[in-house]
């Protein structure tokens, strides 16, 4: 049985409590009114506003033509200027509830994709990996609480609390015929009604998988394992349709004037790859730590492969999405990544390098697969880049311009960070690292590759 170290529990705690207050601050920082937008902006040497605030109204003409004329210059420059001011107002609030969206789904999406991988191996009955799944099963008991908190962030974003989502904003919809036109699919009560069922068949088909698993533990035959099979492939046609719905709802309708018919396979990929790194990461510090002593080299390559393999697919899928929209040049849809390019330059080219380059280079040969220390850089970097890359899918659409990491995505990531490596290693504690009564446990255990 697996023990959790005091040192590592205080770790996640520690982190929890930081990123709380973090989150906490930056809330409470957020500005409140165009009156502190205008501080902010001129701190930051941001002269546009000032100049607009200082701008007087000088007579040089008797003509009252001409004077009448400056007068309504003058108001149309400051209506721009607080129309502006506005805009960036509820940019700066979006924020702090914008990193907190990223880095909640962020390790949401990590659990999600260990879960379906674990019910692909139950359901394709794969001879190598059973002796990971208790750590797969670890890391899926991050489900129930990143889902709850995930429920609640949606629930607050779709009845517009906050301002994450324009299509939840009555008076945005009131003059955008496409958003009307899309009303009956975007809207408050939908997004909250479909969450609950996504959520709930995720969670259910972990709980029973889980209740299967330990129960084996205490029967001589395969009953068990042949319940996990049927529910397995069951749950993954479940999980295919509501990925995608997912998808669109949790992500793509940040900008709901755009669409892909991709997107869904897109997330699909970073959710997997993120997964798969995950347990390989896990894997090799209980490893570090004397534990799992069953699993050899080839499970670490076979983690490794996959780990190369779905940073292949989620680059093919990234370059035929971006391809084909940016080749057509229709302005509808080529303003998607435009607004990427010219604003989130860094961010945007980044993640690619590190989410295609670094993999492609450091996996590509066989032996560095079976290198513990080198997969785990790889995978810090593949999990670094895709929290980049979902930065870069949110942050356009909800704070636009004023981006920039700060408090609230430090905070953020630290708090989800503490949580989840809080949950999971509790979970590790809950039954033995092995699992038992697996026809295929004895196969996983002598595996070579």
């Amino acid at each position: 049985m697996y023990t959790l170290p005091s040192k590592l529990k205080m770790f996640a705690i520690i982190f929890m409590v930081i990123g709380a207050l973090g989150i906490v601050a930056s809330f409470l920082t957020a500005p409140s009114n165009t009156a502190e937008v205008k501080e902010m902006m001129a701190a930051h040497g941001d002269s546009h506003g000032a100049e607009h605030a200082t701008d007087t109204h000088e007579v040089t003409s008797d003509d009252h033509g001409t004077e009448v004329h400056d007068v309504h210059k003058e108001a149309n420059a400051h209506d721009s200027e607080e129309a502006h001011l506005e805009h960036t107002l509820h940019q700066l609030q979006n924020k702090p509830w914008a990193a907190l969206y990223i880095a909640c789904f962020f390790f949401f999406m990590i659990a999600l994709g260990v879960l379906a991988f674990y019910a692909v191996n139950f359901a394709a009955q794969a001879g190598w990996s059973p002796v990971l799944f208790r750590v797969m099963e670890a890391i899926t008991a991050y489900l129930v609480p990143g889902g709850i908190i995930m429920f609640v962030l949606l629930a607050l974003s779709g009845f517009h609390i906050n301002h994450l989502f324009v299509w939840a904003d009555p008076e945005v919809v009131a003059h955008d015929a496409l958003l009307q036109g899309k009303a009956g699919w975007l809207n408050g009560t939908g997004l909250v009604i479909r969450a609950a069922i996504f959520l709930g068949g995720w969670i259910l088909y972990r709980m029973y998988a889980v209740k299967f698993s330990r129960a084996s533990e205490h029967v001589d035959d395969n009953r068990y394992f042949k319940k996990t099979f049927r529910i397995s492939a069951g749950f993954l046609v479940f999980f295919l349709y509501t990925e995608s719905m997912m998808s669109w709802d949790w992500l793509m309708s940040f900008d709901p004037h755009w669409f892909s018919t991709l997107y869904g396979w897109y997330i699909l990929a970073g959710m997997m790859v993120c997964g798969i790194t995950t347990i390989a990461l896990i894997t090799i510090f209980l490893k570090s730590q004397g534990y799992l002593e069953f699993v050899n080299d080839s499970h670490i390559h076979d983690l490794a492969k996959f780990m190369f393999g779905f940073s292949i697919f989620w680059t093919y899928l990234w370059f035929s999405q971006f391809m084909l929209i940016w080749y057509a040049n229709i302005p509808e849809e080529v303003t998607y990544y435009i607004t990427r390019i010219e604003d989130f330059k860094l961010p945007f080219f980044g993640m690619l390098i590190l989410n295609f380059l670094f993999p492609l280079l450091l996996l590509m040969n066989s032996d560095y697969k079976r290198v513990n220390w080198f997969v785990v850089l790889t995978g810090i970097v593949i999990l670094a880049g895709h929290y980049v890359d979902l930065f870069v899918l949110i942050m356009p659409g909800t704070v636009g311009t004023s981006w920039f990491i700060g408090l609230p995505e430090i905070s953020s990531l630290l708090f989800f960070f503490g949580l989840f490596v809080f949950v999971v290693f509790t979970a590790l504690t809950k039954a033995p690292l092995l699992m038992k009564n697996n026809p295929f446990i004895k196969e996983s255990k002598n595996y070579h590759y």
